[in-house]
């Protein structure tokens, strides 16, 4: 990038988060604003052995540090962590200024979507998060596994009012804890109930110029909406034959 020709320069990471930034705030605040980043090879799958990595490129995880970067919290889905071994957010020092400034914390919270709550409580994400991990769930979770939570240091958040989570719930609870740039890495399943929840703004696709075949989840699943959900293309980067898409509901 930009326009994919060898001899071109590197963007720099303040080029990449300009180039994604948040919508700035109206006349009456900050609203919630949820983007998805996910990745897609040619034949529309979203993983290869279980996990996005195999498909992916550095200029790919470039993107994936900025939109972190510039997120006041990062929501996925309690299969995500366990298959792709889910770490805490890092304080990166190249956007430490400009998170102050946004009035952000040294790093984004990870927010677990689990009905269940069958987490592993030894990952790094409960044990050394810098900001405490929040697990969104439903009112009726096991009271015993919400108390294995909170005891583990994780924040439990409730979302909606059976087992699992209301999207639009999840997006609300969120605001009101004041965290209003969100993103959501999925996985599949999680953003088709966002999608199907009609609460999804952005999405940020990368598509990688590979073809897998086998029976992979494409990157959103679950059932299909009654109509289908148009977005505009706001912006397209090229690099090596990967295509960075960005697409915004119209």
């Amino acid at each position: 990038m930009p326009g994919g020709d060898p001899g071109d320069r590197e963007w720099s990471l303040a080029e990449l988060a300009a180039a994604y930034a948040y919508p700035e705030p109206g006349p009456g605040g900050p609203v919630p604003w949820l983007r998805a980043n996910m990745v897609s090879t040619l034949d529309g799958a979203a993983q290869h052995d279980g996990r996005s990595q195999p498909i992916s490129t550095a200029t790919d995880m470039r993107i994936f540090g900025t939109l972190r970067a510039l997120a006041d919290v990062v929501i996925v889905g309690a299969e995500t962590v366990r298959q792709e071994g889910y770490r805490p957010a890092r304080a990166r020092e190249e956007f430490a200024e400009a998170r102050e400034a946004a009035g952000q914390g040294p790093a984004p919270a990870i927010a677990v979507v689990s009905a269940g709550l069958e987490l592993d409580y030894s990952l790094p994400l409960f044990t050394s998060p810098l900001v405490p991990t929040l697990i969104l769930t439903g009112a009726a979770a096991a009271p015993d596994r919400v108390a294995a939570a909170e005891k583990a240091g994780a924040r439990v958040v409730i979302a909606g009012d059976g087992v699992g989570v209301d999207p639009v719930r999840a997006v609300q609870a969120l605001a009101e804890l004041g965290h209003t740039r969100l993103l959501t890495e999925g996985g599949p399943r999680l953003l088709g109930q966002l999608v199907a929840a009609g609460v999804l703004d952005e999405l940020c696709l990368t598509i990688s110029p590979m073809l897998t075949a086998g029976g992979a989840q494409r990157i959103a699943g679950g059932p299909s909406v009654a109509v289908p959900k148009r977005f505009e293309l706001v912006s397209l980067l090229e690099e090596d034959g990967f295509l960075f898409s960005r697409y915004r509901r119209t």
